[in-house]
C-alpha cells in the first residue's frame, strides 16, 4: 500500500523550481501526495501540481532562455520591480480558471497580509489569486490588494508552513527546505547559455535595483512583522531551539589562513560581493530572515523527512535556471529519501 504524504514546499524564490525535482522523486518511488501546502514559489509549484498540470508548466518553463525570460519581465516601480502580470498571466493559461476547493487534493497557499499584520492561509477561493499573493515576493513583484488587505509573500511570516498539514493524518510529512545553509557538496548543474543574454539579464536586475523606490513606511513593515515573528516563534518553541540550531550559539569564525571567509556557522562564503544593486540587498535581507524563522518552525513541528536544498545554489531572482534546479531538486530528494529508506528498513 502507498503511504500518504503531506507534502510542505517553502519559498525562496527561482529555487522553487526545486520542488519540481522532489515531486519527481516523490511519486517515482511510489509515494501518493495526498496534500500540500506552500509559500511563494512553493505555493505556485504547489498548486499547479494540484491542478493535475505540472508537466505543462515544467515544459513551460524548461523553454526559456534569457530572453524569454526578459520577455516576461513588466517593469514596474510603484510597490515591486515587476508587475507579475505577463507570468502569472502564463500561468493562468496553463492551470485554467479553478478555485481552490475543486482542486484533486486538499490545497494551502500562505500569504502575508501586511495591513492587518497577519499570516493569510488560503483553502478556499480562486487558485490563481492564491498563488499570485503568496509569491508577491517584496521589492520584486507587485502586491495583491484584495479589499483592506495588502497581500504579499507568505515568506515573511512562515516560510516553510507545516502547520497547515499537521492535521491532515498522513503516513509521512515531507517538507522542502529552499534556505539551507549546509549541504556545500551540492552543486547546481552546468548548462551552457549564451554569455551575451545572460549579461543582459543582470543588467536588466541591476538597473532594476538601482531605479527602485522603497518607501521607508513598508520597509518599517517588513522589519517590524519579522521581529514581532522571530520573538514569538522563540517564545512558543524555547525549549528546541538549543537542540535544533547548536552552530548558531557559537561565535562567528575566524577567516581562515588562506583568507577564505566563514559565515558565523562555518560554512564557506561561497560569493564574497556585496549586493549588486537596491533589489539584490532587500531580497539578501529578505532571505536572511527566511533561513532563521524556517529554521523555528522546523524546530517547533519537525517533519517526518527533511529535504535541505541549499540557498547558495542561485540568487533569488535567477528564474531562468529551471532545468538545473529541478535536476538538483531531484537529485537532493534521492539522496534524502535514500537515507530514509535505508534506517526505517535497518
Amino acid at each position: 500500500m502507498k503511504k500518504r504524504v503531506a507534502l510542505v514546499l517553502g519559498s525562496g524564490g527561482a529555487r522553487g523550481y526545486a520542488h519540481i525535482g522532489v515531486i519527481q522523486e516523490i511519486e517515482r518511488r511510489g509515494y501518493d501526495i495526498a496534500c500540500i501546502a506552500g509559500c511563494s514559489m512553493g505555493a505556485v509549484v504547489g498548486g499547479i501540481y494540484a491542478a493535475g498540470k505540472l508537466d505543462e508548466y515544467r515544459d513551460w518553463i524548461e523553454s526559456l532562455d534569457y530572453l524569454d525570460v526578459l520577455r516576461l519581465v513588466d517593469v514596474s516601480f510603484r510597490l515591486g520591480a515587476i508587475r507579475g502580470e505577463k507570468v502569472f498571466g502564463q500561468i493562468r493559461k496553463i492551470v485554467g480558471e479553478i478555485n481552490i476547493e475543486d482542486l484533486r487534493i486538499p490545497y494551502t497557499a500562505v500569504a502575508t497580509d501586511l495591513t492587518n499584520q497577519q499570516e493569510i492561509w488560503f483553502q478556499e477561493g480562486c487558485l490563481h489569486q492564491a498563488m499570485r499573493a503568496s509569491a508577491a515576493i517584496p521589492s520584486l513583484f507587485t502586491p495583491v490588494m484584495q479589499g483592506n488587505r495588502m497581500l504579499v509573500d507568505g515568506g515573511i511570516l512562515n516560510p516553510l508552513p507545516i502547520v497547515p498539514v499537521v492535521s491532515s493524518h498522513c503516513d509521512l510529512i515531507i517538507a522542502v527546505n529552499l534556505n539551507s545553509t549546509n549541504q556545500r557538496h551540492y552543486k547546481l548543474p552546468v548548462i551552457e547559455r549564451p554569455a551575451a543574454f545572460k549579461s543582459r539579464f543582470n543588467s536588466l536586475i541591476n538597473s532594476l535595483g538601482s531605479k527602485m523606490p522603497f518607501r521607508r513606511t513598508q520597509a518599517e513593515q517588513l522589519l517590524r512583522l519579522e521581529k514581532e515573528a522571530l520573538m514569538a516563534e522563540a517564545a512558543e518553541i524555547n525549549p528546541w531551539i538549543e537542540s535544533a540550531e547548536p552552530e548558531a550559539q557559537q561565535p562567528a569564525a575566524a577567516p581562515e589562513r588562506d583568507g577564505a571567509p566563514k559565515s558565523a556557522t562555518g560554512s564557506f562564503i561561497i560569493d564574497n560581493v556585496g549586493p549588486a544593486s537596491l533589489l539584490d540587498l532587500i531580497n539578501q535581507s529578505f532571505e536572511v530572515m527566511q533561513t532563521s524563522l524556517a529554521q523555528y518552525k522546523i524546530a517547533g513541528y519537525p517533519p517526518d523527512i527533511l529535504i535541505n536544498v541549499p540557498k547558495r545554489v542561485c540568487r533569488f531572482f535567477e528564474f531562468y535556471k529551471a532545468p538545473e534546479l529541478i535536476a538538483l531538486g531531484r537529485e537532493i530528494a534521492r539522496d534524502t529519501l535514500d537515507r530514509y529508506e535505508s534506517e526505517r528498513d535497518s
